[in-house]
């Protein structure tokens, strides 16, 4: 069985090791710091395969970067109302073994980071990103206990994401209740003879299922995904690819601290009652940012962006309004070649008067302005199953 979490120091600052650290090198992963971890950025098949094999079959995802919190309050619903105090999100109204996307704010209005936040009847599991983790568990822990919720940090379990076409018959392979589950729904499946907490969600725009299991039997159910020849290991770059082509923040490039949910188009995230003129409308952080952006708009939108040349336009290229002169409208905030379109793709910001699908834009890469389309997300058809 592979040891707790651990760490390294790289010589400038201590990295953490995944539990299965030694299952992916010996998988000939290589690895790369990522959120003060470190973690596969791909197999020796590589990123282009790695993508398309899970956009055809089942790849297999170590997640355990994320941080995996639960809640805990006299009943799951004071659990909610607290938490409502951090989101602008209907917590309340999640069905028990449903699980739900939303984001922190803050008090001008933008993104401290996203989460899924799901009810398991006797209390909330939330599932933060790494590199926002402890900032988020440090808000939640100053704003919550008062309100009489306690904060727990899971620390002693894996996360693991099985994703594609063929996850939901690889998960029933291992428990055949997997058949039952369809999107976003949460509940505990048996695999490999390890009781493990599950929901059938994911960051790729395919069927699949995140998987949260004891480190002491996370090496028993990742051997038993493996033993599955639909399943194939894929890392960090392929799953960087996958969501980009799914038309997916990325927090800290797509969506930040500064970026409002208007702005990210991320609104229909925010159920009619916490908006204006619902049961529980406002009460979060940056409440009247948001309002007034979905009363008046918001000056600039995300979009997805078709470059037309064969060149990718990546994070940090300016976008222009002309070929030559005229002015800088907005900015690439992710971006790559889209090995399931054949074609480059990227996602950015850009003024409000230049959001709609089909504008034409210049984007300007090592001095030369290339040509791109706003176009519509996401680039790939979402295949969650409903």
């Amino acid at each position: 069985m592979e040891q707790e979490t651990g760490s390294m120091d790289d010589g400038t600052q201590t990295i953490a090791t995944l539990p299965l650290a030694r299952a992916h090198i010996d998988a000939g992963a290589r690895m790369v710091p990522f959120a003060g971890y470190s973690m596969p950025v791909q197999y020796p098949t590589g990123v282009m395969a790695e993508h398309q094999h899970t956009r055809a079959h089942c790849g297999l995802f170590d997640v355990s970067h994320m941080g995996q919190v639960i809640l805990w309050a006299e009943t799951v619903e004071a659990a909610a109302r607290a938490l409502e105090t951090l989101v602008p999100v209907d917590v309340l109204g999640l069905g028990e073994g449903r699980q739900r996307y939303g984001f922190f704010t803050n008090d001008s209005g933008g993104i401290l980071d996203d989460l899924m936040i799901a009810n398991r009847g006797d209390h909330l599991f939330l599932v933060v990103n790494a590199a926002c983790k402890a900032n988020d568990i440090g808000l939640m822990r100053a704003a919550l206990p008062p309100l009489g919720v306690e904060v727990e940090v899971i620390e002693d379990r894996v996360l693991l994401a099985v994703q594609g076409p063929e996850a939901g018959a690889v998960v029933a392979a291992l428990d055949p209740q997997a058949d039952d589950m369809r999107f976003m729904d949460v509940g505990g499946l048996t695999l490999a003879g390890a009781k493990v907490w599950v929901s059938r969600s994911g960051y790729t725009g395919e069927d699949g299922f995140e998987i949260s299991v004891q480190v002491s039997q996370a090496r028993t159910v990742f051997d038993a995904l493996c033993a599955d020849e639909r399943v194939a290991l894929i890392g960090l770059g392929a799953r960087d690819s996958l969501r980009l082509e799914a038309g997916l923040c990325l927090y800290g490039h797509d969506i930040d601290t500064a970026t409002s949910p208007v702005e990210a188009r991320l609104t229909w995230a925010m159920q009619k009652v916490r908006r204006p003129g619902g049961d529980r409308s406002g009460g979060f952080p940056g409440e009247a940012r948001i309002f007034k952006e979905l009363e008046d708009g918001a000056r600039r939108a995300r979009v997805g962006l078709r470059p037309e040349a064969r060149a990718p336009m990546r994070e940090g290229v300016p976008l222009f309004d002309a070929e030559q002169g005229g002015t800088q409208v907005g900015q690439v905030t992710s971006g790559g070649f889209g090995p399931s379109v054949i074609h480059p793709v990227a996602m950015g910001y850009v003024d409000a008067a230049f959001a709609d699908t089909d504008t034409a834009l210049w984007g300007e890469v090592r001095g030369k302005r290339l040509p791109v389309r706003v176009t519509a997300l996401p680039f790939t058809p979402l295949r969650f199953k409903r």
